[in-house]
């Protein structure tokens, strides 16, 4: 089945301090290049020639690797765009397990932010299955993520997602991000991920 664009993701209105023209160069030349090169990629693994498969080289080792980074850059995209086009106003069950796991919603902001100035590529928010609790990922590359997690807020700071609007201001990008997160989107995360299940009263400590 082929991989295809997911338009309805694009922010339908304009942004607080992020113009048309960076979300449509991001979405358009950077998600939708990725989209292409998953179906390339899958195209070609069609006829690979299994015989060949090798650890120090070989077509399919290479496609296969790359067919990693290809799609989570396009997932991570997708959640990223589908994440934005909100007031930017922490609220419902998301607020509540931020609070829980992090002690306030301060205290996470201020970390999540913090990671988003120093990580190479991406910051998620995501939920970890092995204890449920809230954990924020810093990832430099589309490679790095961690298994048996739910992301549920993705902030992307390459400079490819900025630099339009922003030059080398990735702090002020980081500002306008947050004023613009959908934590509409972010508590529909929540329901896929963790279902009506109770939040453990408990926090991390």
């Amino acid at each position: 089945m082929a991989w295809t664009a997911k338009e309805d993701l694009k922010p339908s209105k304009p942004l607080q301090g992020i113009s048309q023209k960076q979300i449509d160069e991001h979405f358009n030349v950077l998600y939708k290049g990725y989209v292409n090169k998953m179906n390339e990629i899958e195209t070609k693994l069609q006829d690979v020639n299994l015989a060949e498969a090798n650890g120090t080289f070989s077509l399919i080792r290479e496609l296969e690797k790359e067919k990693v980074f290809a799609a989570n850059a396009v997932r991570l995209h997708e959640l990223y765009f589908g994440n934005l086009g909100g007031d930017g106003k922490p609220k419902g069950r998301i607020l509540d397990l931020i609070k829980r796991d992090f002690g306030s919603y301060e205290k996470w902001e201020a970390n999540f932010r913090a990671q988003g100035i120093c990580a190479r590529g991406w910051v998620v928010l995501a939920n970890d299955f092995e204890d449920m609790k809230l954990r924020t990922w810093l990832s430099d590359i589309h490679f790095e993520a961690p298994w048996s997690c739910a992301p549920l807020l993705v902030l992307d700071v390459y400079e490819h997602a900025y630099f339009i609007d922003f030059a080398t201001g990735r702090k002020s990008y980081i500002e306008a991000f947050m004023k613009n997160i959908n934590w509409d989107a972010v508590n529909q995360r929540v329901e896929f991920a963790l279902g009506p299940m109770a939040a453990a009263p408990a926090h991390r400590s």
